[in-house]
């Protein structure tokens, strides 16, 4: 079993309740079956790269006819069209469709980082990659993660030409390298962007959560856990920090600090409720409830 799929087995319970706790960013993406591991569970090898055309097929496949005539009918207008605002108008188009009609977030995401780029505009590159980063940390299939990654990382990346002192984007995009985006650069490249933030500024949470996750990732727990303490000191709210922060001294082995930041992350979502700022789901609540009594 190599590295990253050892990663995909230690991470994918937090992921389950970063999903049921925070939910998708947009909704209903489809679960996408990677070649990865048969019905079984069982590794048959490397994982296999995600290539757009193959997902978008998959996601065509739950289209009514009328909705794949109409879907072909964009896609031979954007070969077609010369002028790059009508090519505009159709990527939003099917942006738009591919999440409201069909809940798709594969081709919605793509449709809208096509029109981002398009359109050369920082704020919609960043929209897109931050929701890709945002993503791909809720997504348990490895190669949908990478494919996430770099995706994100191209977006980061014209973002940052066109401001380069924007911090969050730095951020972002060096973070694309904990999952994936690497490619041929070395993976230290991702934590040297963040930390040229952090070095300026130590009280950047999320250039603090993103070395966090970094550390967490690369199973360094005194590390993960020091950048998350720093952050839930700076965003005591912050209830994903909360929940990766107890993990993270649950996977170190230390249960008295794991049930310590459990029951914190609990009393938190039970006091923001009650103002009404967040709403949990109870199920997961109860599961949660029943996992540190076997701290």
């Amino acid at each position: 079993m190599n590295r990253q799929q050892i990663l995909f087995i230690s991470t994918a319970v937090l992921a389950v309740f970063l999903l049921f706790f925070f939910g998708r960013t947009v909704p209903g993406k489809q679960k996408i079956t990677t070649p990865e591991t048969t019905s079984a569970g069982q590794n048959t090898g490397q994982p296999e790269m995600l290539d757009f055309p193959t997902m978008l097929g998959k996601s065509k496949q739950r289209l009514t006819p009328e909705q794949l005539r109409k879907v072909t009918e964009w896609e031979h207008s954007v070969v077609r069209g010369a002028v790059k605002e009508q090519q505009l108008t159709v990527y939003k188009t099917m942006a738009r469709f591919w999440m409201d009609s069909i809940g798709a977030f594969v081709p919605y995401i793509k449709y809208t980082a096509e029109a981002a780029k398009l359109e050369n505009s920082e704020k919609n590159l960043t929209f897109a990659a931050h929701l890709l980063l945002t993503e791909l940390q809720r997504t348990e299939e490895v190669p949908l993660k990478t494919w996430m990654a770099v995706e994100a990382k191209q977006l980061f990346e014209k973002a940052l030409e066109l401001n380069p002192s924007n911090d969050s984007t730095k951020v972002g995009l060096g973070s694309c390298y904990f999952f994936g985006a690497a490619g041929n650069e070395p993976p230290m490249t991702g934590i040297r962007l963040i930390r040229e933030v952090t070095e300026k500024n130590p009280d950047n949470a999320f250039a603090q959560y993103m070395l966090g996750v970094g550390s967490y990732i690369s199973r360094q727990w005194p590390k993960a856990i020091e950048r998350f303490s720093k952050v839930a000191s700076l965003e005591p709210d912050n209830l994903e920090v909360l929940l990766r922060l107890a993990d993270a001294y649950e996977q170190s082995g230390d249960k008295t600090n794991a049930k310590k930041w459990y029951v914190r992350f609990i009393e938190t979502v039970r006091r923001l409720e009650k103002s009404k700022k967040f709403k949990s789901s109870p199920e997961m609540m109860q599961q949660l409830e029943e996992h540190i009594k076997t701290l």
